[in-house]
């Protein structure tokens, strides 16, 4: 069922044992989310927990109490809440210990901001907005939480990440306004902001100097791919975390309107992140291959080998340049 975020603190402040899950390949917005939320819980002395399947992206490492963040949930608990998650496979291994939770009906609540979110959990918020830590913020108003530095630090990063620093189109005076009481609150932006998009090191460098050499463009131009090899990454010392906005530079080409950066996870499967300009929707783009996300950045997992993947890819875009 749907609910609104005063229905959904009701129901937390009652619970014993919060387990919080995040998606696989987590990024500033689904660590923002979780540990912002982890934080204002603990604070209320209800025992909390932060699960998320993947590794540690090295580009979020610095993140402080990063390394409480745990793979997989022992023990039990009374409510599981998922947050920044588009859909339940999103959750990766985790989807076992969420389906072994349903089963024995404890309380499932599913809090995001992804346009394609079906609403998996017994209790659902899912409003589009520049971040999903917009929402967390709200709850944690509404669970009677005052922000200390520690959780505007949280909310910062997510909300920094997931606006593009405050560029992409879906920025609002909310979403200012909201940064403005985070930087009140203690959260240095100017840090956050080095951290997040300015800091980098050499490894990441080379590779984004190889993978931009080989930018390709299709559709008259309108739409530009990079690919990022494991042998690229293994070359170069780099690893996954280290490609964290790189298909935001194929979109800033005068003349694209959809960039595609296609990541091999492993042959013949490749991890596909799009971004649009102006008008195509590439949420609907990454649906077609079971994906999604937002209108403008979304994405989706496809198989096969790399150009049967561009091809697959070039005719999808292909109907949404009108």
């Amino acid at each position: 069922m749907n609910c609104t975020l005063q229905e959904l603190a009701k129901r937390i402040k009652q619970a014993k044992n919060v387990w919080i899950f995040t998606h696989m390949r987590p990024d500033g917005d689904a660590f923002g989310s979780a540990l912002s939320l982890a934080t204002a819980l603990n604070s209320l002395n209800i025992p909390t927990q932060v699960f998320v399947e993947s590794d540690i992206p090295s580009n979020l490492a610095f993140i402080s109490g990063i390394d409480r963040v745990k793979k997989f949930p022992d023990g039990e608990c009374d409510l599981l809440i998922t947050v920044d998650c588009s859909d339940l496979q999103r959750l990766g291994a985790l989807l076992d210990d969420f389906n072994r939770v349903t089963r024995k009906k404890i309380d499932t609540v599913n809090i995001d901001h992804h346009i394609s979110n079906p609403r998996f959990a017994k209790y659902n918020y899912v409003r589009e907005c520049s971040a999903n830590c917009m929402n967390i913020a709200t709850l944690i108003s509404y669970l009677g939480v005052p922000f200390d530095k520690k959780i505007a630090e949280y909310l910062l990063i997510g909300l920094l990440t997931d606006s593009g620093n405050f560029s992409h189109d879906d920025v609002t005076e909310e979403t200012l306004l909201l940064a403005s009481k985070l930087v009140k609150a203690g959260a240095d932006i100017r840090y956050y902001h080095y951290m997040l998009f300015k800091k980098q090191p050499k490894a990441r460098a080379k590779l984004f100097a190889l993978v931009m050499s080989g930018i390709r463009y299709f559709l008259d131009d309108r739409f530009a791919v990079i690919t990022v090899s494991k042998k690229m990454m293994e070359d170069c010392g780099a690893d996954n975390g280290m490609t964290e906005g790189f298909v935001d530079f194929p979109l800033n080409v005068d003349g694209v309107e959809v960039a595609c950066s296609i990541m091999e996870v492993k042959p013949r499967q490749y991890k596909i992140s799009l971004r649009s300009k102006e008008y195509a929707d590439v949420n609907k783009i990454a649906g077609t291959f079971g994906g999604g996300g937002h209108i403008r950045a979304s994405g989706c997992m496809l198989f096969g080998e790399i150009e049967e993947v561009i091809d697959k890819l070039t005719y999808t875009v292909s109907q949404y340049l009108a």
